[in-house]
């Protein structure tokens, strides 16, 4: 490890890491798991309280994602990506350990300015400390990654997943309270990350590494500051996806209240079916991804046209099941009142189809470390949304926060083709010349 920045020698395959299907099938079983989990927590916070508290949970995650997007820089990605090696893992933890307590304290100042009541104030900072616990464990499965062993992945989120849903529900059913629910949630993913995560990642790195990489925080400052000017665009990339999703949710919250928040954000949450499949996909192709780039464009190339044809699929599966099925099934996983709105879920539905496609094309930016150019993208996206909710949600409800979903995802889809187009083909002017 510890190539100089700049160098062009690309690493193979790692020797213990498993093949492109057998990481596939275990993200997608890690993801369905954990999906579902998270899912569970939302059902049961609909059952057991009211559209209300779905709202005030809601309203956390709307507030803090953004934050910790920014503060998480992608690194993930960057490290998973990393063909030659140009960083070490302790750098990658310092840098996430840094930069997580910074938007830690960024959350509860907003908590603290934002004029909440306390209740809210104080879910909001509850839900940020759960979500910084994340961020570190999400350190450690860049590790998991880049060795391709998405196995070790999988495994952890079935432990934080199944944990999840039952601590939550078991402390949502004897307190009835949300930020109780949200203290047992942080509390089970310090477990895990403590005993598994840490454990795996540092068995991992040993087998992998050379000698002077250790699972420590490397605290070598020019390296660290090297490392957050090239990851920052993608954290920027993070925070513009994130405000994306949800920007309507800020405008419904104003406009229409909490409760119509609840409804929404429940519908949306069926999204997380698709994302699981897009996820799985993303993340163990990601290494190959950006071997290929370096090495076989061609190869490149065919893989991620794959993976656009299965978004594809999937998107088309999800359209058909809310035409179909939409109001049964809201009925089913919610209550009778959240099945009124089986409209607006198959809206939903409709932008989640062309997000899927943009976030496949998004896996192949990174592979390729486009960076900065997807900045413009996704701010241009994120007005597109803004400005179809402003202008919208008024006249049409709900419906019309579906509609700017799927405006924006569009907006994405074809300036990220246009930007990957244009990039290798400049690549292919350059090496002709």
């Amino acid at each position: 490890m510890g190539i100089a920045a700049g160098t062009t020698e690309v690493v193979s395959q790692p020797a213990h890491g498993l093949s492109l299907r057998q990481n596939f099938a275990w993200t997608v079983l890690g993801n369905v798991v954990y999906g579902a989990c998270q899912w569970g927590m939302l059902v049961a916070l609909a059952k057991l309280g009211s559209p209300e508290m779905v709202g005030q949970f809601a309203l956390g995650l709307a507030l803090c994602a953004p934050v910790m997007m920014l503060a998480n820089l992608q690194l993930r990605a960057v490290q998973a990506t990393d063909a030659r090696n140009e960083y070490r893992f302790g750098e990658y933890l310092g840098l996430r350990l840094l930069a997580t307590a910074v938007a830690f304290a960024a959350i509860c100042l907003i908590a603290w300015l934002a004029g909440y009541r306390w209740q809210t104030a104080l879910l909001v900072i509850l839900v940020g400390i759960a979500k910084s616990v994340e961020s570190v464990s999400d350190a450690i499965y860049g590790l998991m990654q880049k060795c391709e062993r998405l196995d070790r992945i999988a495994i952890a989120m079935m432990l934080r997943g199944v944990g999840s849903v039952v601590v939550f529900g078991l402390a949502l059913w004897f307190t009835r309270s949300v930020a109780w629910a949200v203290v047992a949630l942080a509390a089970w993913w310090s477990v895990v990350l403590l005993t598994y995560e840490r454990n795996t990642g540092s068995r991992l790195l040993r087998a992998s590494a050379s000698d002077d990489d250790r699972f420590a925080p490397c605290w070598k400052w020019d390296k660290l500051r090297q490392l957050a000017w090239l990851s920052l665009p993608l954290g920027v990339v993070m925070v513009l996806i994130s405000l994306n999703t949800n920007i309507p949710r800020y405008f419904i919250e104003h406009f229409l209240g909490e409760a119509a928040l609840g409804y929404f954000a429940a519908l949306a949450y069926v999204m997380v079916a698709g994302y699981t499949v897009m996820g799985a996909l993303g993340q163990s192709a990601s290494p190959r991804l950006a071997r290929y780039y370096q090495s076989d464009r061609a190869a490149f190339k065919r893989l991620l046209a794959k993976m656009l044809l299965v978004a594809a699929a999937v998107g088309a599966a999800g359209i058909l099941v809310a035409v179909l099925w939409g109001r049964p099934l809201l009925t089913l996983l919610y209550r009778r009142d959240y099945a009124e709105h089986a409209n607006v879920f198959v809206w939903v539905m409709v932008a989640a189809a062309i997000s899927y496609m943009g976030s496949m094309l998004g896996y192949g930016m990174t592979a390729a470390r486009i960076f900065r150019a997807q900045v413009p993208i996704f701010a241009v996206s994120g007005l597109g949304i803004a400005l179809t909710c402003l202008l919208l949600l008024k006249p049409y409800g709900l419906v019309a926060a579906a509609y700017a979903l799927a405006a924006g995802a569009g907006i994405a889809v074809v300036g990220s083709a246009a930007m990957l187009v244009a990039r290798m083909r400049h690549q292919l002017d350059s090496f002709g010349q």
